[in-house]
């Protein structure tokens, strides 16, 4: 019987656009699907050794070839695009080993050890739409992938990324939140920077540039308070006290935080409520420049997001 090469040749996969924010991936996949076409849903299951991307770390796979997302360093995207059009071909879920124990011996993963990505076929993307409008409310949300059913569906509370039993869980936060407060160079050289990495960036109004809506501090909130009068702080400071921001840093020596510490203490704040302060703020001592001061703060925040997640997050295994 002569080959219809329509029907057995797939598309060439190519990448649709360069992001690792599941968030960007679930929307590629939404658009994808409004579009007409089919999509598959790839997620990273399984680490054996190391990776360089985390548990539940997404792709979207378009029929048309396009993919976005990361389930590796970028070596194996690829691969994996080609692998979920291979699923939609067949009409099934799959499940994908590469690197260390994978049948695949060309595809050697950089840092030595194997991963598991299951590929999933969206039946309907209703839930993504959910998890997106959840997270741009400021809320958490999870995804629960049922392989035996092949069944997606969305999980409001706030669960763990990893196997719960036979269901993988995927979570997903809210985008991080920084809130910069002071008039100066190194306010507007953070901000700026703290933008282009792709952080929700706020910059209080008022004279003191201090003053903020309680409300917008929450959980995935970082408070950096980068003024140069420790009297025109005290709004914001003591609203970041009140609330639950994963991190809070303050601008000055150690001679000026004992200051700060003994007008809070003058203000009824107890010890506990004080000693979530970093000060000095940032992860290197005594920049001199607004351009080191600024990677300072938002890589001391990063790393205090990291490990924020980290505590509140253990990954199980499979069973």
């Amino acid at each position: 019987m002569p080959r219809d090469d329509k029907i057995s040749v797939l598309p060439a996969p190519h990448k649709a656009l360069s992001t690792d924010r599941a968030y960007d991936i679930l929307n590629f996949a939404i658009d994808s699907t409004a579009a007409g076409r089919h999509v598959a849903l790839c997620t990273l299951v399984e680490i054996r050794g190391g990776s360089s991307r985390p548990i539940g770390a997404h792709m979207a796979v378009s029929e048309d070839g396009r993919y976005c997302g990361y389930v590796s360093g970028g070596c194996t995207e690829a691969a994996i695009a080609a692998e979920a059009l291979q699923a939609m071909r067949s009409g099934h879920d799959r499940f994908v080993m590469l690197g260390e124990g994978s049948p695949f011996f060309d595809i050697v993963l950089p840092c030595g050890g194997g991963i598991t990505v299951s590929i999933h076929l969206l039946k309907a993307v209703e839930p993504l739409c959910s998890v997106n409008r959840l997270v741009d409310n400021r809320q958490c949300a999870s995804l629960r992938y049922m392989p035996g059913p092949r069944q997606l569906s969305l999980e409001p509370e706030v669960t763990t990324t990893g196997w719960d039993d036979d269901v993988f869980v995927t979570c997903y936060r809210p985008k991080v939140r920084m809130i910069f407060s002071g008039r100066s160079l190194e306010v507007e050289t953070t901000a700026r920077i703290a933008e282009g990495a792709g952080y929700d960036v706020i910059l209080p109004d008022g004279a003191s540039s201090s003053h903020i809506d309680p409300s917008l501090i929450d959980a995935d909130t970082a408070v950096a308070l980068l003024q140069h009068d420790l009297d025109q702080e005290i709004p914001l400071l003591e609203a970041a006290l009140a609330a639950s921001p994963f991190y809070i840093g303050a601008l000055g020596s150690s001679r000026t935080h004992h200051r700060r510490v003994e007008g809070l203490r003058q203000r009824g704040h107890l010890e506990e409520a004080i000693g979530r302060i970093k000060a000095p703020i940032g992860v290197f001592a005594k920049a001199k420049d607004a351009q080191s001061l600024a990677l300072s703060v938002i890589a001391d925040i990063a790393a205090s997001r990291q490990a924020h997640v980290a505590r509140n997050e253990s990954i199980p295994a499979r069973p």
